[in-house]
C-alpha cells in the first residue's frame, strides 16, 4: 500500500489500519535505547521510589519522564514550574 493510500484510509476514519502495517519491522525514529548507569545518593533513590510508588510507576519511568520534561523545557528555553517558584534563572 502506498503512503498516500494509507493516509487516506486513516483520514477517512477506517476502523482498523493495523493490518496494513508491518509492525515487526517498525521502529521509532530517534528512539533507539542506549543504556547508561547513573549513581545517585541513597536519599535521591528513596525519594524517587516514594514518588514512583505514589503515582504507580517504576523508578525508571519517573526518571525518564522527569528528564524528558527538563530537556524539553531547556530546549524551549522555558523554566519549569518549580524553577519559577524558587526564583531560579
Amino acid at each position: 500500500m502506498k503512503a498516500k493510500d494509507f493516509d487516506a484510509k486513516f483520514d477517512e476514519g477506517a476502523d482498523d489500519i493495523i493490518d496494513d502495517l508491518d509492525v515487526k519491522t517498525a521502529r521509532r525514529v530517534n528512539q533507539e535505547a542506549k543504556r547508561i548507569n547513573v549513581d545517585f545518593p541513597a536519599w535521591v533513590v528513596e525519594s524517587l521510589d516514594r514518588e514512583a510508588a505514589r503515582i504507580g510507576v517504576t523508578r525508571q519511568s519517573i526518571i525518564k519522564v522527569w528528564l524528558v520534561e527538563r530537556l524539553r523545557a531547556e530546549a524551549a528555553n522555558k523554566p519549569l514550574k518549580s524553577d519559577t517558584a524558587s526564583g531560579a534563572r
